[in-house]
């Protein structure tokens, strides 16, 4: 089999630093600025002419933090399992990856896009030029995705969890954007989303931290924040798990 060698054009900075921060596709990204930078490397900066005559680019990159990939998997918005080939996933053979993002500016060797899902660092292989009347068709049909978007579930916060919320604020830990992105695609159990059922709740792992919530048919409401630590490891756990669970004694 033949071996191939990919060598990156450059990198991107985004304000996603882990993985369960980054939007699921770049169209749920929308307004999240970044940058690519391309390398200073021969015959880049001709490369670059004439690309802000474009509204929008395709970028390709390297899932560089992803290791192994399954022939099945249960996307989020899948009831069952699919093909690999027949998502998105980005666990895959080879870690390519594709985002249709915006071109806001050029400026030298550094682009500045919106609309961008990817992790911060991650290594750029390629962009291209997004044409619309070849790259869209919108006539064409979703496969297994026929009924997406589906709407998305309402997603409220009870006091006590709201007043958990300003504490973890004022204490440096911004997660309800991040919590409400995952819950709005819905409540069901996921791995990917790391969101599991127990007894009559379900439980989203964000980061270190368990959000409690339940649903109906179209809202889900957080009733209680906790953190992920087990009470005999909170003493040696980051700030400010110890001192939230002193404070709401959850």
């Amino acid at each position: 089999m033949r071996t191939l060698t990919l060598t990156p054009i450059g990198v991107a900075h985004t304000p996603f630093r882990e993985k369960v921060e980054a939007p699921r596709q770049a169209v749920v990204a929308k307004g999240v600025e970044g940058v690519i930078e391309i390398f200073d490397t021969p015959g880049m900066r001709d490369a670059l002419a004439n690309l802000d005559e474009w509204k929008r680019i395709w970028v390709l990159f390297w899932f560089d933090r992803n290791t192994g990939w399954k022939p099945k998997v249960r996307p989020p918005r899948a009831t069952g399992k699919k093909g690999l080939f027949a998502t998105r996933a980005p666990h895959r053979p080879n870690s390519i990856g594709m985002s249709a993002v915006r071109l806001v500016r050029v400026e030298g060797l550094r682009i500045v896009v919106s609309d961008i899902d990817l992790l911060d660092r991650t290594p750029i292989l390629d962009i291209k030029p997004y044409v619309p009347y070849a790259d869209a068709f919108p006539e064409d049909d979703s496969g297994w995705l026929v009924q997406d978007p589906k709407p998305e579930f309402a997603v409220q916060w009870t006091d006590d969890a709201k007043k958990q919320l300003a504490w973890l604020g004022k204490h440096g830990v911004e997660i309800q954007k991040g919590v409400e992105d995952v819950l709005k695609l819905g409540p069901m159990p996921h791995a990917y989303r790391r969101i599991r059922s127990e007894h009559d709740k379900g439980i989203l792992a964000h980061k270190e931290w368990r959000i409690d919530f339940h649903a109906t048919k179209d809202t889900i409401t957080i009733f209680r924040i906790r953190s992920g630590y087990k009470h005999r490891e909170i003493d040696d756990a980051p700030k400010p798990h110890a001192a939230f669970v002193r404070h709401f004694d959850v």
